[in-house]
């Protein structure tokens, strides 16, 4: 292992907490690889972290991700699989297969060129990943030996997916462009645009490179190359390697073809292709080996293990063209000659025009809105005066974002804009408040639909109880606020925020009737509206309610309104209440009669009514005094007398 690995600091650290680096493993110019340790599985994993001078551009840190969720959305075996994406602190990472062994360009350092078998071997590996790619609509964007993996196990993995559109912005060195650029698809070249055809010619150089042992363009400018991307046709590889065979020869003149029409349509199509040239030259892709095991350190060229061996008695075959092959070249031949010079004086001009545009009015001109949402103002401020952009803020309600964290930003990020625009940064001011009105007598759907307007959340079931209100309307509200747990009246209205919760409290109508009812009856009647009935009762008279009927429920205990579960209990009727037989004894019949009425009974008395009511005086009644008896009963005066008689004792007087 290299001094600068060993004395890297991330070494030995703990990444958010999982992931414990061991070694590092490579370095490019945008992130450096290291092995580690995922503590939480317990498996060796490669942990790709971004260059701390790049973690800093919002746009780049957001099309770094990209990465992750490209490769995540492709499941195939020669696709390096992405498990995580995440940062601590100052690092953004990604947690990838760990796949020890060396990648393509280390492998071309040592061999220089590679044989036939070799070559379709690896084409067949990466072309079946860049083909599940392709099928889910990725564009890889950067095919170069660099991002074709040799594992020591065999297996041949193509990774880096969405990084090279993060290369896009203004943090590559030259020799990272000249690294991609020798690559670079001509119609990135002439419209920066690409769709799959573009990744087809990357292909295309790539496998040249692999049969030749070098580029087909050179230059020390990445101008130059690009100008010959552009204009040059890619040679054919047997004019540098004569054991190239025919086939090849095309497979590479047709991946590269100038036109994105004239050329495969996307890797399908090219590794139908290939593997046709397997079966005709008679050629099975080879399992990659590597010799020895552990970690190779891929800043010390020494020590790369030579993977991909020769196979003996697989010649180059020469097959038949087809006769569309050989128009075609005939063709090519014929009218290079002619149409060179004016080929390059237009493509000179156009080129000329195009830098023009660009660098004047065009892309080249303007700058890229920074991605910003998640930072505060402070940090959103600074990346976008960073792209030359004018930051300016403004608030904006959120329920999902936190207060003080930026929304968004207008223009939205990644639009190119004019330097010194101006850029809206929209912080959130948290939850809007309103003024919640009453909905206290309405329906529950209306009180629902009101309070759901204004962005409450009203939780559900509704709460229930028995009242004088009609059925179903709201008779009371209890609001929750967000940051609180003690709930507040809201049933004549309050002040809340979008976010909290409501509970609405609806009427089931008054508690059933059951006066007058047997007990079997009352009882059926409350537990059908949701009550429950004790199995004792109270009993009282009642002078209305006949004996054994149920006069009504007890008061609740806790007063307040009845809800539904809440057990009532019965009270029963004992019938009318028996009255105290007044002490008339002593008194004028006519003052007994009195009394004796006025407490309910009625009177009997065998003297006529007149004037001797008057002078004859109550001796006994029956039923005696201080005995009780319904009203209305009978009592009879059974013995008078003239004068003191008993003082209106009840021992019965003189006759």
């Amino acid at each position: 292992m290299s001094t600068s690995a060993q004395t890297d600091p991330l070494i030995g650290r703990l990444v958010d907490g999982r992931y414990r680096v061991r070694a590092r493993i490579a370095r490019g110019g945008m992130a450096t690889v290291y092995v580690a340790t995922d503590l939480r599985l317990e498996r060796r994993v490669a942990l790709k972290v971004m260059h701390g001078h790049l973690s800093d551009d919002t746009v780049f840190q957001s099309r770094f991700i990209q990465e992750a969720r490209a490769a995540a959305r492709l499941a195939d075996p020669h696709v390096v699989n992405v498990f995580d994406q995440g940062s601590d602190g100052e690092i953004a990472y990604l947690v990838m297969e760990y796949l020890p062994g060396i990648t393509l360009r280390e492998l071309l350092r040592e061999e220089k060129r590679l044989t036939v078998p070799q070559t379709i071997s690896i084409m067949d590996a990466v072309l079946s990943g860049l083909a599940a790619a392709h099928r889910a609509g990725i564009i890889h964007r950067d095919v170069k030996p660099e991002n074709v993996l040799l594992a020591e196990d065999g297996r041949i993995k193509i990774g880096d997916f969405g990084l090279a559109r993060a290369t896009s912005a203004n943090t590559a060195t030259g020799a990272q462009l000249m690294g991609t650029i020798a690559y670079l698809a001509p119609e990135l070249v002439t419209r920066g645009t690409a769709d799959a055809r573009s990744d087809i010619y990357s292909l295309g150089i790539m496998l040249y490179e692999m049969l030749t042992g070098e580029q087909p363009y050179r230059g020390e400018q990445p101008m130059q190359i690009a100008f010959q991307h552009a204009t040059d046709s890619v040679p054919r590889p047997s004019v540098k390697n004569p054991g190239v065979p025919e086939q090849l020869d095309e497979l590479v003149l047709w991946s590269t073809e100038k036109k994105p029409d004239d050329r495969p349509a996307d890797a399908m199509e090219m590794l139908q292709r290939i593997r046709e040239i397997e079966r005709n030259l008679g050629i099975s892709p080879q399992v990659v080996t590597a010799a020895t095991s552990g970690m190779i350190d891929r800043e010390d060229p020494s020590e790369l293990t030579k993977v991909l061996p020769a196979t003996t008695g697989a010649t180059a075959v020469h097959s038949e063209v087809d006769n569309a092959a050989r128009l075609r070249r005939s063709a090519n031949r014929q009218g290079a000659r002619t149409a060179w010079i004016v080929t390059v004086v237009i493509l000179l001009a156009a080129l000329a025009a195009g830098a023009g545009w660009w660098f004047g009015s065009g892309p080249g001109s303007q700058v890229s809105v920074p991605a910003v949402a998640g930072l505060d103002y402070e940090g959103a401020a600074a990346a976008v005066e960073a792209q030359n952009l004018v930051p300016e803020q403004a608030g904006e309600n959120s329920l999902e974002v936190e207060q003080g964290v930026v929304i968004r930003t207008d223009p939205p990020a990644g639009d190119r804009v004019d330097k010194e625009s101006t850029v809206r940064i929209f912080v959130s001011l948290g939850p809007a408040q309103h003024d919640i009105p009453s909905v206290a007598g309405q329906s529950a759907a209306d009180a629902r639909a009101t309070l759901t307007g204004y962005q409450l959340i009203v939780t559900e079931p509704d709460a229930e109880l028995f009242s004088d209100a009609p059925a179903g309307t709201v008779v009371a509200v209890s609001l929750t606020p967000r940051l609180q747990s003690d709930p507040v009246n809201c049933t004549d209205g309050c002040t809340a925020f979008e976010g909290d919760t409501v509970t609405l409290t609806v009427s089931l109508g008054p508690v059933p009737d059951v006066r007058g009812m047997s007990v079997e009856a009352a009882t059926q009647t409350l537990e059908s509206a949701g009550l429950s009935v004790s199995g004792e009762n109270i009993a009282q008279y009642d002078n209305d309610v006949a004996a054994g009927e149920v006069i009504g429920i007890a008061e609740r205990e806790d007063g307040g309104q009845w809800r539904p579960g809440d057990t009532v209990t019965l009270v029963v009727s004992k019938g009318v209440q028996p009255v105290e037989v007044p002490a008339v004894i002593g008194l004028s019949v006519r003052d007994a009669v009195t009394v004796l009425e006025d407490a309910g009974f009625q009177a009997e008395t065998a003297l006529p009514e007149g004037s001797l009511w008057d002078v004859f005086r109550v001796n006994e009644i029956d039923p005696k005094a201080g005995t009780f008896h319904v009203p209305g009963t009978v009592i009879t005066i059974t013995d008078i007398g003239i004068g003191g008689g008993n003082g209106g004792g009840n021992g019965g007087g003189n006759d």
